[in-house]
């Protein structure tokens, strides 16, 4: 479902297509207006994750094709900036709620991120019902004050989410036990 990035051409060029997508476009962090800007820039990424500033995968359908990537930004503090985005022909299918369960079990079960936090522009109804659909996040307008402030300094823009390890693993767990209770007994 997830793999690092690559500077591989195939997977460049798949992405490129998807995240030009006037649909998609306004909503991706990192914009790239050619293909060789957007080699360029994931190129930048590799870079980046190789320094610990960021973390990012490309998102990969079930024939695992490149479909969208999910990245964790400005980590600080043991906290970041969750940035996604998903081709157009696979809106509504599901793929961002099964992309971001895998991408939070590496972050905080793998690394030492704690915190999650999702920077939503208030017209991006797609995202925002997106975000409110997972039962461990958090609306943090009111609970995270500075963190809400720093966002929209020029005036209300950003709604914020968070998404706390604890409250993830509980929910994890929760799962869990659900998946082993359906699972028939051996004889």
């Amino acid at each position: 479902m997830l793999k690092k990035r690559e500077l591989n051409g195939h997977e460049c060029h798949a992405l490129f297509d998807l995240m030009t997508h006037p649909d998609v476009f306004p909503f991706v962090r990192q914009k790239a207006n050619s293909y060789e800007e957007f080699m360029f820039l994931t190129k930048q990424t590799i870079e980046a994750e190789e320094r610990g500033e960021l973390i990012s995968r490309t998102i990969l359908d079930e024939w695992e094709n490149p479909i969208g990537t999910i990245n964790l930004f400005d980590i600080k503090d043991n906290a970041g900036f969750l940035g996604t985005w998903i081709g157009k022909p696979y809106h509504g299918k599901g793929m961002n709620t099964i992309a971001k369960e895998a991408f939070f079990q590496e972050l905080f079960f793998e690394r030492e991120i704690a915190t999650v936090y999702m920077r939503i522009r208030q017209e991006n109804i797609r995202s925002r019902k997106a975000a409110e659909k997972l039962p461990y996040t958090v609306r943090a307008n009111e609970s995270r004050p500075l963190v809400f402030q720093q966002l929209n300094q020029n005036g209300y823009i950003y709604d914020l989410y968070e998404v706390p390890k604890d409250l993830f693993t509980m929910n994890y767990m929760r799962q869990s036990a659900v998946v082993e209770e359906l699972q028939p007994l051996e004889a």
